[in-house]
C-alpha cells in the first residue's frame, strides 16, 4: 500500500515537471553579451576570506559563482590565478607580529585567565616559508583581475606589479601580472576586450583606513576616485562592453567593527569605586557597562570614555583588555579604535564614493549592485533557501572568521545581488545561485 502511494506521488511529480504550462523562466542574457566576462576589483571579488586568499575561496568567489550561471548563456571559460592549496596566504593586519598568515580556522584557545573557548585561530607563516604563494602563476589570460588590498590608484601603477622580493608589500598582483614592474591592472583588464565585466573598487581606499582605526592612513579624495573610475570605465567600455558595478557598505554592517562593544567594560559597584579612586574619578566609572578609555583627539594626551557610535576593531588584543587593564589605565591605541571623528570621515567618504559610483553607472549605462542596501538587510537578518543569515560574527553565517570578508555562502548571496541588478538593467533572466558546495563557518 505504501509503495503504491509513493509511486503515485512520484508519478505526479514527473508529470508536473514536464508540464509546459508551468511558469519556469528560461535563462536569457537579455541585452547583455556574456560571451567573455572579466572581473576587476579588490578583496571581495578576489574571494579573500578567513584572513587569506586560498584555492577554494577563489573557486567560490563572486566572479567564479557568476561564471557558473553565465555559462548557461554562452559565457566562455573563466580562469583565475589560483593559490596552490587550501591554507593560502593572507596579509597580517598586525604586521609587527608577522607579515603573512594562513587561513584562519576555528579551534580551542586559552585566554590570559586560563579560560578555554572556541574561537578563530590563525597561523603565522614566515617570509622564507611563503615562497610557494609568492611565485608567478603560469598563463596569460586570467579573467579575474581582482587583487586583495588593491587601492584604486594601484590599478594604474606599474610598480604594483613588482614582487614582494622586489619591495612590493602586496604579493598578489605579481602572481599573474604579465611583466613584473611594467604591467598595470588597468591595461591587463582593457586588453581582454571583454564583452561584459563586473567591477567593485573603492572598498580598500576607505576600509584600509577604517580597519586601522585611521592610524597613519590617508584617504583618496572622491574627486580623484571619480577620475580613476572614469578612466577605468572608459577603457572597459571602449569596445562596447556592458557590465555591473557595486557600491560600498556602511561600517556598522561589518562585524569587524561591531563585535567588541564600545561599552564592554562591565563593572560591579566595588570595581567601579576602586577604579574611580585609582583614577581620581577622572572617568566617573559606574556599575554596569562603561565605555573603554581612549585618547581623544589622537595624540593630544587627553583621555575620555568611548561613546555610542564609536567602534573597536576586531584586531584589538583582548588578553590585554582582560588582564592588563588596557582601555582603563592605558587608553586603547588609536589603531584599534574608530572614534567619532574617524567614523564621520569614514561615512562621509563612503557617501561621496557611492555618489560617484551611482553617477558613473548612469553615465556608462551600467547595472548598479546596491551592496550598501544589501549589507544593511543582512545586518537585520535574512532567510535564504531555508537558512537564516545575519551579520553576527561567527554565528551569523554570512561573514568569515576575519569579520570583514564574507564566507563562501555570503559571497554567493552577494553574487545573487549582482544577478538581480543585471537582470533588471539588461532585461535578462539569469537564474539565482544555490551554492550547495559553498562553505560557511567550519566547526571542528
Amino acid at each position: 500500500m505504501h509503495k503504491v502511494v509513493f509511486s503515485s506521488v512520484c508519478l505526479s511529480l514527473v508529470f508536473l515537471s514536464c508540464n509546459p504550462e508551468l511558469d519556469v523562466p528560461v535563462p536569457d542574457a537579455g541585452d547583455a553579451d556574456l560571451t567573455k566576462f572579466i572581473a576587476v576589483g579588490d578583496n571581495y571579488l578576489a574571494g579573500y576570506q578567513n584572513g587569506a586568499l586560498y584555492k577554494k575561496g577563489q573557486e567560490k568567489s563572486i566572479p567564479a559563482l557568476l561564471a557558473r550561471q553565465f555559462a548557461l548563456l554562452g559565457c566562455g571559460p573563466f580562469n583565475q590565478p589560483l593559490m596552490p592549496d587550501e591554507k593560502g596566504l593572507g596579509l597580517n593586519l598586525k604586521p609587527w607580529e608577522s607579515v603573512f598568515v594562513q587561513k584562519s580556522r576555528l579551534g580551542d584557545r586559552v585566554d590570559c585567565e586560563g579560560v578555554s573557548s572556541l574561537g578563530p585561530l590563525k597561523d603565522s607563516i614566515s617570509v622564507s616559508s611563503a615562497g610557494i604563494y609568492l611565485q608567478g602563476v603560469a598563463g596569460n589570460s586570467f579573467q579575474n583581475l581582482s587583487v586583495p588590498f588593491a587601492r584604486t590608484s594601484q590599478f594604474f601603477d606599474a610598480a604594483f606589479s613588482l614582487s614582494y622580493a622586489q619591495g612590493n608589500p602586496n604579493p598578489y598582483y605579481y602572481r599573474f601580472a604579465g611583466n613584473s614592474g611594467s604591467s598595470k591592472i588597468y591595461t591587463d583588464a582593457t586588453a581582454q576586450n571583454a564583452s561584459f565585466f563586473i567591477l567593485w573598487i573603492g572598498m580598500e581606499d576607505i576600509y584600509g583606513y577604517a580597519r586601522n582605526g585611521g592610524y597613519a592612513q590617508t584617504l583618496l579624495p572622491s574627486v580623484q576616485f571619480s577620475a580613476y573610475l572614469d578612466t577605468l570605465l572608459g577603457g572597459l567600455t571602449a569596445q562596447g562592453a556592458s557590465g555591473v558595478i557595486a557600491n560600498i557598505p556602511d561600517v556598522a554592517t561589518l562585524p569587524f567593527f561591531t563585535t567588541i562593544p564600545w561599552n564592554g567594560l562591565d563593572l560591579t559597584q566595588n570595581k567601579a569605586d576602586s577604579l574611580n579612586n585609582l583614577t581620581g574619578n577622572l572617568f566617573n566609572f559606574a556599575e554596569g557597562k562603561n565605555g573603554f578609555v581612549i585618547e581623544y583627539p589622537s595624540g593630544s594626551g587627553n583621555y575620555r570614555k568611548m561613546k555610542e557610535g564609536e567602534f573597536i576593531t576586531l584586531t584589538v588584543p583582548l588578553d590585554s583588555i582582560k588582564c592588563d587593564f588596557l582601555g582603563v589605565f592605558t587608553p586603547l591605541p588609536d589603531r584599534y579604535v574608530l572614534d567619532s571623528a574617524e567614523v564621520a570621515v569614514t561615512r562621509s567618504m563612503i557617501a561621496a564614493y557611492n555618489s560617484v559610483i551611482a553617477q558613473k553607472a548612469a553615465q556608462y549605462g551600467l547595472a548598479l549592485a546596491d551592496a550598501a542596501s544589501f549589507f544593511r538587510t543582512v545586518q537585520s537578518g535574512i532567510k535564504w533557501d531555508g537558512t537564516d543569515f545575519n551579520s553576527t560574527f561567527v554565528s551569523g553565517g554570512f561573514y568569515s572568521l576575519d569579520g570583514y570578508h564574507p564566507n563562501q555562502k555570503g559571497y554567493a548571496l552577494i553574487a545573487n545581488e549582482f544577478i538581480k541588478a543585471i537582470n533588471q538593467r539588461y532585461n535578462a533572466t539569469i537564474p539565482p545561485i544555490n551554492c550547495f558546495d559553498c562553505d560557511g563557518i567550519i566547526f571542528p
